[in-house]
């Protein structure tokens, strides 16, 4: 009885210990949940309330914040033109910046309690491959990290990987990555997708305007383990692992397909026509279902929910749709919590609908209107957290009633995704990176 005693709750400091991590975009699987970490809803950057620290970053970043233990890993772009900066709010410019200056590509790592920085690495140095959106910076990739390593992706600019003491194990270039729009080639936006991490491999997707591609390096020593080109367009998605039904699934968006593959031999398994570009927002998994859609408003712009484990290709009228309806994100990843679908657009209205049927419950706009929104939601014991570009968070409760219970103000603009552990918030703003926290009792 004492055995089985000390086995669960070893199991339990274990899982414990599992869920204060925060480990790629988004956290795991890109699923945004953080239930039992506490962290607080209310705040106020300006004045100091419930802030832990703030650390100034250097540089251009939009990559989120990542936390392993208590460390958190976020990467940047320093530019050699002081002048460097981003357009934030609401646009249709299809610009690219004209930010052609040397540049260095830093990875950071930074103690969680305090937001001492613990060590600094420059990946690369040089004069930009590709050009960006005028909304984007040159460090748009969320680092991955298992624990023992850290994978920092700047596209054209290659891919490291250090371990936890930032010395550095191996790197690959994998070519030149221009992404951009397809009905204009000269329109030259960058790259935007993050790594993932499936057991042994290091999971990219790379779509750009010539040969795309989907790759696996060993995490160890880098070497490539499966490359399969893909006919898609470019795109800024970051692919999601679905494990269930006895296999695993990479699922990858796509301007002319959603696709499946297997993630230890790259080999497609399924694939669904869609046709809409621009797509960024990463693919939802929660409870069997496959949650799919983004894309620019030049599209019909479909959103699916489809049953895991589909093979072949996906006929509109498939078994494996199990609905679809006209959400509309575009850069925002949906959230899917506690049974209700929560889908953003880039201004700010929020729906929300029955995971299970696609049933509509609510509609509102977010703040009342006029504002951005890039952030991706972060959900955590009861309630939903929306970070704006303008640097205010809504928080609202859970469930199929609209109750909007805070607005924070950070202070800055605000690009990158939240990241939620042991009790805190952390936040990366234009140029400081923020813990909030609640005084312990």
């Amino acid at each position: 009885m004492k055995l089985r005693s000390a086995i669960i709750l070893c199991a339990c400091i274990a899982a414990t210990a599992q869920a204060q991590n925060w480990p790629s975009f988004r956290g795991r699987n890109a699923s945004g949940l953080a239930d039992g970490q506490n962290p607080p809803f209310r705040w106020d950057a300006e004045k100091n309330i419930n802030i832990l620290w703030k650390t100034s970053l250097p540089g251009l970043g939009h990559s989120s914040p990542v936390v392993w233990g208590d460390r958190v890993f976020l990467t940047s772009a320093v530019s050699s033109n002081q002048n460097s900066t981003f357009v934030h709010g609401l646009t249709e410019t299809a610009a690219s910046a004209d930010d052609v200056s040397k540049h260095s590509w830093h990875v950071y790592c930074l103690d969680k309690k305090t937001g001492r920085v613990l060590w600094e690495r420059v990946a690369y140095e040089g004069v930009p491959k590709v050009k960006r959106h005028v909304k984007a910076s040159y460090a748009n990739s969320t680092v991955a990290t298992d624990g023992k390593h850290i994978v920092a992706f700047f596209g054209s600019e290659g891919l490291y990987c250090y371990d936890f003491n930032g010395k550095l194990l191996w790197k690959q270039d994998v070519g030149l990555l221009d992404g951009g729009w397809t009905p204009d080639p000269g329109a030259h936006w960058g790259f935007a997708s993050s790594p993932v991490i499936y057991r042994n491999l290091v999971l990219l997707q790379c779509d750009a305007q010539t040969a795309s591609f989907i790759a696996a390096f060993n995490i160890t020593d880098g070497k490539q383990i499966w490359r399969t080109p893909r006919d898609e367009d470019s795109c800024w998605s970051t692919p999601t692992i679905y494990e269930g039904g006895g296999r695993a699934e990479l699922i990858v968006s796509g301007t002319k397909f959603y696709r499946g593959y297997d993630p230890v031999t790259g080999k497609e398994l399924w694939r669904l026509a869609d046709g809409t570009d621009v797509k960024i927002p990463a693919p939802v998994v929660s409870e069997g279902l496959i949650f799919l859609g983004g894309g620019s408003s030049h599209g019909q712009r479909v959103f699916y929910a489809i049953r895991a484990g589909a093979t072949g290709t996906i006929a509109r009228e498939s078994n494996s749709i199990a609905w679809r309806n006209s959400a509309k994100p575009h850069i925002v990843t949906p959230l899917v919590y506690r049974g209700y679908l929560y889908v953003c657009t880039d201004n700010g209205v929020l729906s929300q609908f029955d995971a299970k049927t696609g049933e509509a419950t609510f509609r509102v706009r977010l703040g009342g209107g006029g504002g951005a929104f890039a952030a991706s939601p972060v959900a955590a014991d009861g309630k939903i957290y929306f970070a704006s570009e303008d640097g205010v968070v809504f928080v609202i409760k859970d469930g199929p009633t609209y109750e909007l219970l805070a607005s924070n103000p950070v202070g800055e603009v605000v690009i990158a995704t939240p990241a939620i552990t042991e009790g805190m918030m952390i936040i990366r703003g234009q140029h400081y990176v923020f813990a909030i926290r609640e005084p312990k009792k």
